[in-house]
């Protein structure tokens, strides 16, 4: 085996997941904090119609996304991943967010990898047209598809996926972890190709 296939989602993920609130709470008026996020969609949260947050991401979303910090660690491990194995950035982000995102990758120096923004947060398909090994995401809905698809999902903890981990998904806390889950999942696909060209 010459390397997994990760597919790797970005806002939440490999971005803070709470780097949105300055500008929400400017914004909306409201004094939001990180651990009030127990919902992934952020209307809920704010406890507002969807259509008002829709008008709000489509005057600051760039921003948003322009002003992302990375995770502790993302940098590092994302380097160590890409050395061994494939890795391509999967987002639910709109097609018009490319250049920003495109950008902002560079940016940060992260690895030049293939980006695919899907304008859904439906990545079954995607992750069967990559040949996805390992999908690492903070959406609980989405690891969920995946995961019921048949793919193992590594679901960075966040305040708003603490729901019930179900057969394919693993919770980690933190980049170290999603290392250390991606090295013995490999381990195992080895050891197992090796067993199977024994018998």
């Amino acid at each position: 085996m010459t390397g997994l296939n990760i597919c790797i989602d970005i806002d939440g993920t490999i971005t803070e997941p709470y780097c949105w609130i300055d500008i929400a709470n400017e914004y909306f008026k409201v004094n939001l904090q990180p651990e009030d996020v127990t919902e992934y969609e952020i209307h809920k949260v704010l406890n507002i119609p969807r259509e008002d947050y829709l008008k709000f991401y489509e005057k600051w979303g760039k921003e948003v996304h322009r002003r992302a910090t990375i995770r502790e660690n993302a940098y590092e491990i994302l380097h160590k991943i890409h050395d061994e194995h494939n890795i391509y950035y999967v987002t639910a982000r709109e097609e018009k967010m490319t250049e920003i995102t495109k950008d902002w990758l560079v940016e940060k120096r992260l690895p030049q990898a293939q980006l695919f923004l899907l304008g859904s947060h439906y990545k079954v398909d995607k992750a069967k047209d990559l040949g996805c090994h390992v999908f690492i995401e903070d959406r609980y809905e989405n690891a969920l598809q995946l995961s019921m698809a048949g793919y193992k999902v590594l679901l960075i903890d966040c305040y708003y996926n603490r729901y019930p981990i179900m057969p394919g998904m693993t919770r980690v806390r933190n980049w170290k972890e999603i290392f250390r889950e991606i090295n013995r999942y490999a381990s195992t696909l080895v050891q197992n190709k090796n067993c199977q060209g024994i018998a």
